[in-house]
């Protein structure tokens, strides 16, 4: 159980990160808790394949964080096709 609140207050930080970053305000929270685990997902696969890895939470709201914003662009980009 604890890991699981972990996850969701890391998704959380990198999900509002993203928010700010891509739009200049946040989503709400529970589109950033769900674009911030997801950004994990995805950030970690990223950053895998560029044979990077992120110890301990600040790396890991990182790789989240650059996930979170890899998924609002490719959101944006669909959008507008």
């Amino acid at each position: 159980m604890g890991g699981l609140i972990y996850w969701i207050l890391v998704g959380l930080i990198a999900g509002w990160l993203a928010g700010q970053v891509m739009k200049g305000g946040g989503y709400g929270v529970v589109v950033d808790i769900v674009l911030g685990i997801l950004g994990g997902i995805v950030g970690g696969f990223v950053f895998g394949l560029l044979g990077l890895h992120a110890g301990g939470t600040i790396g890991q709201i990182i790789v989240a964080f650059v996930g979170a914003v890899i998924l609002v662009w490719i959101a944006r980009k669909l959008k507008k096709a």
